[in-house]
């Protein structure tokens, strides 16, 4: 099968004068060379694409491809992380991971909360600060937590982020505002353990790969998992699985959630226990980082026994069929 791929590469953008936190979220060379050899490992023929602009050029062009293996995050706007998707719909492409509605909704933290919430899956209060003025208005209790509402890999995530006092909330809300251009979330601090959830399928397919708890080490910033914390975990943070009953209380939580925002074929969930010990959905990630060594899911993956050609293949292994029940039910109905 010939499969194309669609990414980000991250030195592209730092050569080009973007910063080490803005660039926070693109891939290195190894994980594109890691996915492609999985690939080719497979059996398949694996082409790379690179970023929407160039696959915009290679489909105008006239290429064509029999699935895309997309890990594109996106450089500007909350429908970012959308943009290769809704451009591969367009031309008929099927592609791994999450759609344009699943990508967008689950970008924008306070809209996927909203979702989950009315789903039934716990989250911690929130607010949305999305100028100065709004910080009249939240009415929830200390201590808060604030964060871009829409960026990952603990970008604009410190240890000022936990929030003491109206103040705080007023100055770090105006530092986010004014650095990262989008709205704040602002929400309940969860005193609990804080895990992420691997999981792959879509729907009721869907299964959790395993829980890693997220240990800070006494180095580390202290309350968050942060961008900083992240960039250097080697030694600021500790991996621990976890089973059991708790294991599957999180699990549990983490599916609800996958399912009731639309996410497809695999990714990543992070929860942390209110202070009774309940589970509660903070954020999804649709396009889990793949780098073999570095990031959370592949991390989470060897704990658990499953080796990074496994995780890949079984992503794949999920988007084709997905791909081909939908083919199915569009043949069925007639509609495509």
């Amino acid at each position: 099968m010939r499969i194309g791929m669609t990414y980000d590469l991250r030195e592209a953008y730092l050569a080009a004068g973007y910063g080490d936190e803005e660039t926070a979220e693109f891939d290195r060379p190894e994980t594109i060379q890691a996915i492609a050899d999985v690939l080719s490992g497979l059996g398949h023929q694996p082409e790379r694409i690179g970023h929407v602009k160039q696959l915009a050029g290679r489909l105008v062009a006239g290429e064509r491809w029999d699935l895309v293996f997309n890990i594109a995050e996106g450089l500007h706007g909350l429908g970012r992380e959308a943009q290769v998707p809704a451009l591969l719909d367009a031309y008929g492409i099927p592609y791994t991971f999450s759609d344009p509605l699943a990508m967008s909704l689950t970008l924008h933290k306070a809209m996927a909360k909203h979702v989950v919430r009315g789903c039934g899956v716990p989250t911690p209060d929130f607010a949305v600060v999305e100028v100065e003025a709004d910080l009249e208005s939240v009415a929830l209790g200390y201590p808060l937590f604030a964060k871009p509402v829409a960026e990952g890999t603990g970008k604009g995530i410190s240890a000022a982020s936990k929030i003491h006092d109206a103040g705080e909330l007023r100055s770090v809300c105006r530092d986010l505002l004014a650095r990262f251009k989008q709205a704040v979330l602002v929400e309940t601090f969860l005193p609990g353990r804080e895990f992420t959830v691997g999981v792959t399928g879509t729907g009721r397919e869907s299964v959790a790969l395993g829980v890693m708890e997220v240990l800070l080490r006494p180095a580390a910033e202290a309350d968050a998992y942060s961008y900083h914390n992240k960039e250097y975990y080697e030694n600021l943070v500790d991996y621990r699985l976890v089973t059991g009953l708790l294991a599957d209380e999180v699990s549990k939580v983490a599916l609800a959630a996958w399912r009731a925002l639309g996410c497809r074929d695999g990714g990543r969930l992070d929860l942390r226990l209110d202070g009774g010990g309940t589970p509660h959905f903070i954020e999804v990630n649709p396009l889990a980082g793949l780098n073999p060594q570095r990031s959370d899911l592949a991390i989470l993956c060897r704990l658990v026994g499953i080796s990074y050609d496994e995780l890949i293949g079984r992503i794949l292994a999920a988007a084709r069929e997905r791909c081909a029940q939908e083919d199915s039910v569009s043949r069925v109905t007639g509609v495509h």
